[in-house]
């Protein structure tokens, strides 16, 4: 005798679709690829009886408090769960997930910390959103293992200083989102081992100190952001290390245009790439000149060279600290094993201290805020208004750095929240023309076996 349920079942199996028949109340579970929908539904917690085989599941714009083990299946592929109110993650929540390429738990700003083996084992993540979720601080192995990962977003949290070697484990990293922190300092071994990195992003934060050597490993950086910060000076040799830079921007920064300036005055004539304003806000002869287009008479009686001894290196920081990448030095051998080499000599600085102050924003900061600006709905990190191709400098001229690198082949992050919603209601009208086919089936073999 022929049975309904089994002729829907492999109806819809013609059709090339598979019938979720568990899915949590209030969500939305589709195939190709296993998707379970809960999106702003005021959950209060990760709902129950989210299938087993899911490999994409949506939670944003809910209430929830916690994600604890067992929430999740170690199937998952993609898992958003940005805009919550999540307070506290058990560390073991993504233990064993393998699969895992994508995890969005930005916007959740009451987070605040995070235990350091949260992420160990994601062997196969390529995007981490950490963004606006009140972290005050990383612990020093958060990252540890992630060698997959290419986009890190930790814009907007409370961050105010980075531990040395925080990133040294992501060799493929080529996003970084730092902007809108509170981060002070850029000690030596910031940044190191971030070999494959193409953008960094660190505007919009109070850093009044970098370390000569701090962007060393940065060798295929093409994009530095360094504007809306209390920066009185910056070293040529800071910039010197960064051979593929194309777009540097430091404007609404209180240039100090000495000859203690003198070294990056060079370095800017030099470079091919496209640079923002560097408005001098001292001395008061130069004050509100650019200083890409001072000549060397407004260098009067300064030496060819400045003498590095001048430089920060030497010194503590404003509030008396010491800084810790002082009293060595680091070696990276073959196979990225690193050598920690203690030493006498202090590593030189490219910046000034000062006291904090605060400023108003400049119309070059309005301006750049808007241009890093990233839209859910186009998960493409674009840089620039026009967007990433277009390489146009703030005047409006295009800009190339002459014997500039060959461009690396742009990698896409994984696909948005437009692709996810245009293959869901791909799916459910599949599903719905195959339900009205079964219906009329059904209903001729009634009439049949009647």
């Amino acid at each position: 005798m022929f049975k309904r349920g089994c002729g829907l079942e492999f109806l819809l199996v013609l059709c090339g679709l598979e019938l979720s028949w568990s899915c949590p109340r209030h969500c939305i579970c589709y195939t190709a690829p296993n998707t379970v929908s809960c999106q702003a539904h005021n959950f209060l917690s990760v709902p129950e009886g989210i299938p087993p085989d899911s490999e994409r599941i949506f939670l944003q714009n809910n209430k929830i408090h916690r994600l604890l083990r067992g929430h999740f299946n170690s199937n998952t592929v993609t898992l958003w769960i940005y805009s919550n109110n999540i307070t506290y993650i058990e560390p073991s929540t993504f233990h064993g997930f393998t699969r895992l390429e994508e995890v969005d738990l930005g916007d959740n700003r009451h987070l605040r910390s995070l235990a350091e083996d949260t992420f160990h084992g994601l062997s196969r993540l390529n995007t981490l959103h950490l963004y606006q979720c009140g972290l005050s601080s990383l612990p020093s192995n958060i990252f540890q293992g992630l060698r997959n990962l290419q986009y890190l977003y930790l814009q907007e949290n409370h961050l105010k200083y980075l531990q040395d070697d925080t990133f040294t484990d992501l060799h493929n990293l080529s996003h970084l989102f730092l902007h809108g922190n509170r981060l002070w300092s850029l000690n030596q071994n910031t940044f190191r081992g971030l070999r494959a990195l193409d953008r960094l992003l660190l505007h919009q934060n109070q850093i009044e100190w970098v370390d000569r050597l701090a962007f060393h490993d940065l060798k295929r950086l093409t994009s530095l952001f360094l504007f809306n910060n209390t920066l009185i000076q910056l070293s040529g040799q800071c910039l010197d290390v960064l051979p593929a830079l194309e777009y540097l921007r430091l404007n609404d920064n209180p240039w100090s245009c000495d000859c203690k300036a003198l070294s990056l005055w060079e370095w800017l004539k030099r470079f091919g790439g496209s640079t923002s304003s560097v408005v001098c806000q001292a001395p008061a002869d130069l004050e509100g000149k650019d200083l890409k287009e001072l000549r060397k008479e407004d260098f009067p009686n300064c030496p060819a060279a400045v003498p590095n001894s001048e430089s920060r290196a030497q010194t503590n920081n404003v509030s008396g600290t010491v800084n810790p990448s002082m009293n060595h030095s680091v070696v990276v051998g073959s196979g990225g094993q690193t050598h920690l080499v203690h030493t006498s000599r202090r590593s030189r600085n490219c910046t000034k201290p000062r006291s904090r102050v605060s400023k108003g924003k400049g119309d070059n900061e309005v301006h750049h805020s808007k241009e890093v600006m990233v839209d859910k709905e186009d998960a493409s990190p674009d840089l620039t208004e026009g967007g990433k191709h277009d390489h146009t400098s703030p005047d409006g001229t295009v800009t190339r750095r002459k014997h500039k690198c060959t461009p690396r082949t742009t990698v896409r992050p994984p696909s948005g929240v437009q692709q996810a919603n245009n293959r869901a209601t791909l799916s459910q009208s599949l599903l719905h023309a195959c339900a009205l086919l079964v219906a009329l089936i059904t209903t001729n073999i009634d009439f049949i076996f009647r």
